[in-house]
C-alpha cells in the first residue's frame, strides 16, 4: 500500500527540531522520502492533501490505563479519599477487581479510539484486572489492532490480591511476551508489568525479574509514586524502593520507572547509572497530591505518560511544562518535545524501531496532520506553537504503519457510534458489579508492621 501526504510543513524531527516543507512518500508503512513539493510520485498512491497543515510524528504516551477510561461518572460510594493510599483502596482496585472480558474491550475501544483522534498513535499501557487475567492482554491488543493503534502492553503483577492471582499476572505477562515476540500482531509489543514494591514480595519480585531475563523485554513499574512505597521498602527491607529493584536485578536500561516522585537520597543517581527510563505524569500526580518528581535531577531520558488520564498528549506536554517551568526547572519550551522525543524512543526500543518518532526515510509511517490556525514558519518556532498554540482540536488525520486510521477527524476502521454504544453496555454492567465490590482490604502501612 502506497501513500503521499502532499503539500504540507513536515515536522521530521521534534528533537531537535526539523521542519521542511514536503511530501510525505509512503509504502509498505514506512517513510520512503521527503520529497520537495510537488515531486511526490503519487500516480498510484492514496493521497492526503496536507496544503495549508503541520504534518508531525505521531505522539507516543509512554505510561497509562486504558481501564480507567471507564471509570469517568462512575459513583464510588463511601467517604471521598483522604490520602493516595485509600484512592487506590477505594477506587482503583475497587474498579480493576470489576472488570471482565467485555469491559477489558470495551476499555481499549473507547481509550485507542480517544489516542488516535488526539493525535496518539501508540499506547504504553499497564493493565490490571484481578478477575479476569488469563487473556487480557490479547484482548487489549487485538481491540487496539483493530483500531489502528501501536501498543505496548503488560500486566500490573502485584501480590495484593493473593500468591496466585500473583503467579497468573506473571505467567500472563510471559505467555504474551512470546506471542509479540512471534510476529502474531504487528502492531503490539510486551514488557513485564509490576504494580509496585509495596504490594509485591520478594519472591513475585524475584518471578518477574526471571520473567524479564526469559523474555529479553524490560520491565514496566510505578516507583516511588507516593511516599508510602518508599515507607514500606525502608520498614520491610531496610532499604529504598530503587536499591531493593537493583538489588532484585530490576534495575537496567530497559526499565520503565513511572511517577519517581518520592526518590530520596542517592536514588536519582542510581536512576541515572542504570540508564532506566522515568515516565513522568504531571496531571496525574496534581490530580491525586502526590507531589512533584524531581526533575532537575533526572536526567535525559525522561518521557511523559498521562497514567490514564486519557492520551491527549499535547495536553500533557502542556502541563508538565509548565509544571516544569514553575519549579524553575527550564524556561525553553523544547524541553516539551524532547520529553515527547524520548517517549517516542521507550516505542521504538520496544517495537526494534529506532526511527519511530521521526518522519525520515525507513520511519515507521506514523504521522498526523494538524489543521491549526497558525502553521510554524520552522524548527526555531515549533516549540512556541507547541506550547501556547498547537492542540489535539487540530487533529484532522492519522497514519499509522502507512494506513490512514483517522481521516477528515473520522475514524476509519470502526464505527463510532457502535463502539460508544458497547462501552456504554459496558459502563452500565461496572455500574452494578461495583456495589458490590468493597474497598480493598490490602494497606501496606499494615502490611509495614506485620
Amino acid at each position: 500500500m502506497s501513500l503521499v501526504v502532499s503539500g504540507g510543513t513536515v515536522v521530521t524531527s521534534l528533537h531537535p527540531a526539523r521542519v521542511v516543507q514536503g511530501d510525505v512518500e509512503i509504502a509498505d508503512g514506512r517513510v520512503v522520502r521527503v520529497a520537495p513539493w510537488g515531486e511526490a510520485d503519487g500516480s498510484t498512491a492514496d493521497r492526503l492533501d496536507a496544503r495549508g497543515c503541520l504534518v508531525i510524528p505521531g505522539n507516543v504516551c509512554a505510561h497509562t490505563h486504558l481501564y480507567s477510561a471507564l471509570a469517568r461518572g462512575l459513583s464510588f460510594a463511601g467517604a471521598p479519599p483522604r490520602d493516595f493510599i485509600e484512592v487506590l483502596r477505594r477506587i482503583w482496585w475497587r474498579l480493576d477487581r470489576a472488570l471482565d472480558a467485555r469491559a477489558i474491550r470495551a476499555s481499549a475501544l473507547v481509550g485507542g479510539a480517544e489516542a488516535l483522534l488526539a493525535g496518539t498513535t501508540t499506547l504504553v499501557d499497564h493493565h490490571a484486572s484481578p478477575e479476569a487475567i488469563d487473556g487480557s492482554l490479547d484482548l487489549l491488543a487485538e481491540a487496539l489492532e483493530g483500531l489502528g493503534v501501536r501498543a505496548v502492553l503488560a500486566y500490573e503483577v502485584t501480590d495484593r490480591d493473593g500468591p496466585e492471582r500473583a503467579t497468573a499476572g506473571v505467567a500472563e505477562n510471559r505467555r504474551f511476551a512470546a506471542s509479540a515476540a512471534a510476529g502474531s500482531m504487528p502492531l503490539a509489543r510486551a514488557l513485564i508489568g509490576a504494580h509496585a514494591s509495596f504490594t509485591l514480595s520478594e519472591a513475585t519480585l524475584a518471578a518477574c525479574v526471571d520473567a524479564v531475563a526469559a523474555s529479553g523485554v524490560g520491565m514496566h513499574i510505578h516507583v516511588a509514586e507516593d511516599r508510602a512505597d518508599e515507607d514500606d521498602a525502608h520498614a520491610r527491607f531496610g532499604t529504598s524502593v530503587v536499591e531493593r529493584l537493583a538489588r532484585a536485578g530490576a534495575l537496567d536500561r530497559r526499565t520503565l520507572i513511572a511517577h519517581a516522585v518520592h526518590l530520596t537520597g542517592d536514588e536519582p543517581d542510581q536512576v541515572l547509572a542504570a540508564g532506566a527510563t522515568v515516565l513522568h505524569n504531571a496531571r496525574s500526580n496534581m490530580n491525586n497530591r502526590v507531589g512533584r518528581a524531581p526533575l532537575a535531577r533526572l536526567g535525559e531520558r525522561v518521557a511523559l505518560g498521562t497514567d490514564g488520564i486519557g492520551s491527549d498528549m499535547f495536553e500533557e506536554s502542556r502541563t508538565a511544562w509548565l509544571r516544569a517551568r514553575e519549579d524553575g526547572i527550564t524556561a525553553d519550551p523544547a524541553w516539551a518535545l524532547a520529553r515527547l522525543t524520548e517517549s517516542a524512543r521507550v516505542a521504538g526500543e520496544a517495537f526494534g524501531e529506532p526511527l519511530l518518532g521521526r518522519l525520515e526515510p525507513g520511519a515507521p509511517a506514523d504521522l498526523v496532520v494538524l489543521d491549526p490556525t497558525l502553521v510554524p514558519s520552522d524548527a526555531a518556532a515549533l516549540a512556541g506553537h507547541w506550547i501556547f498554540g498547537l492542540s489535539a482540536r487540530d487533529v484532522r488525520d492519522v497514519v499509522v504503519a502507512g494506513s490512514v486510521v483517522v481521516r477528515d477527524r473520522a475514524l476509519t476502521r470502526v464505527d463510532i457510534a457502535r463502539l460508544a454504544h458497547e462501552a456504554s453496555r459496558a459502563t452500565a454492567d461496572l455500574r452494578v458489579r461495583l456495589p458490590a465490590i468493597p474497598e480493598h482490604p490490602f494497606d501496606p502501612r499494615l502490611e509495614a508492621i506485620r
